[in-house]
């Protein structure tokens, strides 16, 4: 890859990532050429090649891009153990005030313990217990006796991520909002965030069911019975945990894109980890950057091109039968590739 590689007209800064992130991105970058996406990459670097180059996981001029394009494509990033460094993923968040966490999860390979599952988490990214408010107490002679977290829902931030998960919903075809909270324990952390998307959700009375559910019984009833869900709109810290359970309805975080998504700039990604045990053997699955890549196609108006790709993937997984050993087969990233920009 280089910076002059697909030039389109909408730049993009692209974060190739750690371990198989150079590889999954470079595959990523073929496809979208061979589809002819309107992509121009700006490539630049965080996690730990961030440090390798620059002595910090997130370098000013991988932010400097970012806010230049309004848009990027990132790879998965590994996190560095001590030396003080906050999560590239959350200080990304904070920086571009990426709100609306969309992590869609539809069945890519029939045959699994659970079979035609198409759900979307929108998950609110800034607020909740992930505000970090927290510190410790001392008791006795241990200085940390106790710790204390605090939790932070603003009525202007629970309406917004509502709001996005309501216009989603019309925009997509969408039947059904699920609304999910703890508002029996957490009254008023929580309570804000339910009161506030019910108010939401009445704009939308004719247009789009509304129903609400308690986190636990959500987190039950996806295993149970997934198909009752459709959209589901909830709060940081709960989207975080049933996001990766819903991930594992369709096969993994292997096959789970994810967009956060603001009102300056928008940022894809794969969620699954840099699996620095595969990288550079050639075997690692592209698909999850792939399908967040068709996300951003989406963003840019650009669904004609979303379609073809997730066409190709769906051809060249049961059609086809070309799959990476994560998926049960043989192929290699190159393969795999290969046989997408075939279909294409």
């Amino acid at each position: 890859m280089s910076n002059g590689k697909a030039q389109g007209s909408i730049p993009v800064t692209l974060i190739p990532g750690d371990g198989i992130g150079a590889e999954i991105s470079d595959a990523v970058v073929r496809i979208l050429e061979a589809v002819g996406a309107p992509f121009r990459w700006e490539i630049r670097m965080a996690g730990l090649a961030g440090i390798d180059a620059h002595s910090d996981p997130l370098p000013s001029e991988t932010l400097d891009s970012i806010r230049r394009t309004r848009l990027a494509l990132k790879g998965p990033l590994a996190t560095p153990v001590g030396g003080g460094y906050r999560s590239v993923n959350v200080r990304l968040r904070e920086e571009f005030k990426l709100y609306a966490n969309l992590r869609p999860a539809r069945t890519l390979i029939p045959g699994g313990r659970f079979e035609d599952i198409d759900l979307v988490l929108i998950r609110e990214n800034l607020e909740g217990l992930y505000v970090g408010f927290e510190h410790y107490i001392p008791i006795a002679d241990d200085p940390h006796g106790a710790a204390i977290s605090s939790g932070v829902n603003t009525r202007a931030g629970s309406r917004r991520i509502a709001e996005f998960a309501f216009d989603y919903a019309v925009r997509n075809k969408r039947k059904k909002v699920t609304i999910v909270h703890k508002a029996n324990i957490l009254k008023a952390l929580t309570g804000i965030f339910l009161e506030t998307a019910l108010e939401v959700a009445e704009k939308y009375k004719g247009q789009i069911e509304c129903g609400d559910r308690i986190v636990d019984a959500c987190a039950m009833q996806l295993v149970l019975n997934p198909w009752q869900f459709d959209v589901i709109v909830t709060t940081n810290l709960f989207g975080d945990i049933l996001s990766d359970e819903i991930a594992g309805l369709v096969g993994g975080l292997g096959l789970a894109p994810a967009g956060n998504i603001g009102e300056t700039a928008a940022i894809f990604e794969a969620v699954h980890g840099s699996a620095p045990d595969i990288a550079g053997k050639g075997i690692a699955n592209p698909l999850a950057l792939l399908l967040a890549a068709a996300m951003m196609l989406d963003h840019v108006n650009r669904a004609d091109l979303s379609e073809r790709v997730r066409s190709a993937i769906d051809k060249v997984l049961n059609e086809d039968q070309v799959r990476t050993p994560d998926l049960g087969g043989k192929a290699g990233t190159r393969q795999l590739t290969e046989a997408i920009i075939r279909r294409l």
